[in-house]
């Protein structure tokens, strides 16, 4: 009896790819999440403060801050805003303020901060080329509002990136001086981009209208490119310079006890030539 061939056994399963690593706007922040942190990491664009490796506020000065998206609608008069910083900005519990004093519901601040925070660190994880420095223990006057897992607005960033490249993949639009064109024969225009465009002489650019407005700064942005794509703002057909404006020498003196009627004078000022 003839004995039979030995089967080769199949060639083993190649090895599974390995995932791709995470993508990543800020090394350093990832570091110092993971380390529970606290203080404020100051970029070229802005500054995000963190309280144990998680991002409790954002400030830039191409974004509106949280006082502007609050009293610009009128939701807080702009005297109501002002006592609270004078009365709770050295205590760092401006925020707790507006709500016991009444001025706003736990909810409402709580989804304006956020609005303002992923707003702001879209601009302040803007790819830069200046020094990335982070202090220790500085706190920022507002107070804990609702703090943010730092991976969780790294994630944001990147997908608002990618949302504006979608939309009309030309970057000079973002910084450019915003002229409007004539929509076309039967073209509509939302109330909404109306507001914009009635702003857009030429002169402004997105983030100059952003704060006109008191809108978050990324929605206009998204709201310019969403124009453009319709035909209804000018192209640029040279890049206009990237990125939004620096942030200003100050921001390196950020120390743990601010002069709260110093920053008070700085923000004016800042908002007065944007």
């Amino acid at each position: 009896m003839t004995a039979k061939a030995a089967i080769p056994a199949p060639p083993p399963a190649p090895a599974p790819a390995p995932a791709p690593a995470p993508a990543t706007v800020s090394p350093m922040l990832v570091r110092l999440a993971g380390e529970r942190a606290t203080g404020a990491l100051l970029r070229d664009h802005g500054t995000l403060y963190l309280a144990d490796g998680r991002i409790v506020h954002a400030e830039s000065p191409a974004a509106p801050g949280i006082d502007v998206l609050l009293t610009a609608g009128g939701r807080l008069p702009r005297t109501g805003w002002e006592e609270a910083v004078d009365r709770a900005g050295a205590r760092r519990e401006v925020g707790r303020y507006l709500v016991d004093s009444g001025g706003l519901g736990d909810g409402e601040l709580e989804i304006c901060h956020l609005g303002a925070l992923f707003d702001a660190a879209f601009f302040a994880l803007a790819p830069g080329s200046g020094p990335t420095r982070f202090r220790y223990g500085v706190a920022h006057w507002l107070g804990p509002i609702r703090p943010v897992p730092a991976a969780a607005v790294e994630r944001e960033t990147l997908r608002r990136r990618e949302l504006l490249d979608q939309v009309w993949p030309y970057a000079a639009v973002d910084t450019a001086p915003v002229v409007a064109r004539a929509p076309a024969p039967g073209q509509t225009v939302t109330r909404r981009q109306r507001a914009l465009l009635e702003l857009a002489d030429g002169v402004r650019t997105p983030v100059a209208i952003a704060w006109a407005l008191g809108r978050p700064a990324f929605h206009t942005l998204l709201d310019v490119r969403r124009l453009a794509a319709a035909g209804l703002v000018e192209t640029p057909d040279e890049p206009a310079p990237a990125g939004p404006a620096k942030v200003p020498s100050w921001v390196a003196t950020v120390s743990a006890d601010p002069d709260i009627a110093l920053l008070r004078r700085l923000r004016d000022a800042l908002e007065a030539s944007l």
